[in-house]
């Protein structure tokens, strides 16, 4: 999930910019917007039968975004297939510590570590192995990829068609257009939204937002998970830069709840 200063946009190309610290937790917890938002119970989101198919741009992002979701969907037996876009090798640009080549080899591996203690039952992966940061020229690659994997009765995951990350967008687009062919339903995600918006703001589908809660324990293994990115969860000693999720960005990703758009 690596961060940007810019991003691609439908109207201004800055409406969705990411950068510096964002929006703070507290401004959201505030947020009669946010405190009102209608449940969505994973069982009905995912009926019986259905397969669940999270597409993820970067290892991390699945579990950010439907950790909760995913432990919930295991306990209810579902089937699940991750779809891995890129292998995240851009989250860590002229890292003497964290080179393309260490990064692709770890962080899969950090997925695979999420997954155990998330104690996924069912889940299958795929690996696209796309190029990170490539979102804009990988949309059709991307969809006829999608149409390959996707099956009647899925329903489809993906990142927010506006989620301010070129590459979430990107996916955003590509998911929306192949599951709008195969007639299947695509649920949206919002993961960098919580950096750029603010409460009650606008620009955000409000109508279509729904909550999916998280008892204590589900809440505990999401959390658990999200401690298996080493790689974007510590600061890098070899540059002085800060770790690409710090703080006061995860706060806003391991709430006891997460948000869909449906």
């Amino acid at each position: 999930m690596e961060p940007v200063v810019t991003s691609v946009a439908n109207e201004d190309e800055n409406d969705r910019a990411i950068k510096g610290r964002g929006t703070p937790e507290a401004a959201w917890q505030g947020s009669e917007q946010l405190a009102t938002l209608p449940e969505v119970d994973p069982a009905t989101l995912v009926p019986p039968g259905a397969r669940a198919v999270i597409v993820s741009p970067h290892p991390d992002d699945e579990i950010l975004g439907t950790g909760g979701l995913l432990a919930r969907l295991s306990d209810l037996g579902r089937k699940v297939l991750i779809i891995a876009v890129t292998d995240g090798t851009g989250s860590h640009p002229d890292s003497p510590e964290w080179p393309a080549a260490r990064l692709a080899a770890t962080r899969p591996q950090e997925t695979r570590d999420a997954l155990q203690r998330l104690r996924m039952r069912h889940v299958a992966m795929v690996r696209l192995h796309l190029p990170d940061g490539g979102g804009a020229s990988f949309e059709t690659e991307l969809f006829n990829a999608l149409e390959s994997h996707l099956e009647p009765g899925d329903v489809v995951f993906g990142t927010w068609r506006y989620d301010g990350h070129p590459d979430h967008e990107s996916v955003g687009r590509a998911v929306a257009a192949v599951a709008g062919v195969l007639d299947l339903p695509f649920v949206e995600v919002p993961v960098w939204t919580w950096h750029w918006a603010m409460p009650d703001d606008s620009r955000v589908p409000w109508s279509r937002a729904r909550r999916i809660v998280l008892d204590k324990p589900t809440h505990a293994r999401k959390l658990h998970a999200v401690q298996a990115f080493h790689s974007q969860i510590e600061a890098d000693g070899s540059t002085g830069r800060d770790a690409i999720l710090p703080a006061h960005v995860l706060e806003r990703l391991t709430r006891p709840y997460e948000v869909v758009l449906i």
